[in-house]
């Protein structure tokens, strides 16, 4: 494909050949998926009654030091697959009931991704595809999935990319992540449910960071001034510290009750209706995902395929 042999699809903009070498995201031209499974702890409107159908895929273009999928983003833990392994995975999810096909930190992979849904979307994939990512995107990335994606599913992660350059290793992430999500939302359109399930339409995440609450209430204050009502805010409390951020004394805890009020009070009172929000302590264990790979390998030994 020659959109892997001078990589521009995100910002890091590394233009190599990934046939031949590896950039910053550390993936080949070969996908590399980790896990996929019926997923329950996404918002209501994606998780249902049966589960959304997740496919966790390896390698990461942010890298965020405070990641709780750091097993498969930095350690690069995975399974290498080829396009038709791919589309029975999405096939296999919706026969087990998954109310969406769940694309977890694709942009690395768009150009296969959207070469697998071309073939069996609206053919013999008949449920919504969601497109979840840290939003550190080209705009012309996420232009490739224009037709293909249902449901953006976009972090916001910082409004000032002074911590941007701290957490995630970028400079300039809110300009591309907001370009980049205003492509998103000018695909897909204002939110539209079928019963209690979305299926159009932008949910984007905020991620409350303790110690950093200015910084979500800027980003919230932006989407809302940008978007209003028409797309839905999920504003996060499940901030987990890992074991190797101890140099970053001001993430070694979890975000307290109060500076997670305060960011939804604040919403509210500036007019955000369209909103998630998590009660009780989320910040456990069993919200990061166990990637044995098990599962994966599993399909490709019960199965034969083309090499």
């Amino acid at each position: 494909m020659k959109e892997l042999e001078k990589c521009k699809l995100c910002p890091r903009n590394c233009s190599i050949n990934r046939y031949q070498e590896l950039g910053f995201c550390g993936a080949s031209a070969q996908i590399k998926v980790a896990d996929y499974r019926l997923h329950q702890w996404e918002e209501p409107v994606l998780s249902g009654s049966r589960g959304s159908g997740t496919v966790f895929f390896s390698h990461c273009n942010l890298k965020c030091i405070f990641c709780q999928n750091h097993e498969i983003s930095i350690s690069n833990q995975g399974v290498i697959l080829n396009e038709e392994q791919l589309a029975f995975i999405f096939l296999e999810l919706q026969k087990e009931g998954a109310h969406n096909i769940n694309l977890v930190t694709p942009t690395h992979y768009v150009p296969q991704i959207a070469s697998v849904l071309r073939k069996i979307k609206n053919k013999k994939l008949f449920i919504p595809v969601v497109y979840n990512t840290s939003s550190y995107e080209n705009v012309s990335t996420i232009q490739m999935m224009e037709g293909l994606v249902d449901v953006y599913l976009a972090d916001l992660k910082y409004f000032d990319d002074d911590l941007a350059k701290k957490y995630s290793h970028c400079k300039d992430y809110f300009h591309f992540a907001s370009l980049a999500i205003d492509e998103m939302f000018s695909q897909v359109g204002s939110i539209q449910l079928k019963g209690d399930l979305m299926i159009k339409g932008v949910i984007v995440r905020v991620l409350v960071l303790p110690g950093h609450v200015d910084d979500a209430k800027k980003i919230i204050s932006y989407l809302f001034q940008t978007y209003g009502n028409h797309i839905f805010i999920s504003i996060m409390n499940q901030y987990t510290p890992i074991k190797h951020i101890q140099e970053f004394p001001q993430l070694n805890h979890t975000l307290t009750d109060n500076e997670y009020a305060e960011v939804v009070n604040y919403s509210y009172d500036l007019g955000v209706r369209c909103a998630f929000i998590q009660e009780g302590d989320c910040a456990l264990q069993s919200f990061i995902p166990d990637f044995d790979l098990h599962k994966v390998e599993l399909l490709l030994d019960q199965n034969s395929w083309d090499s």
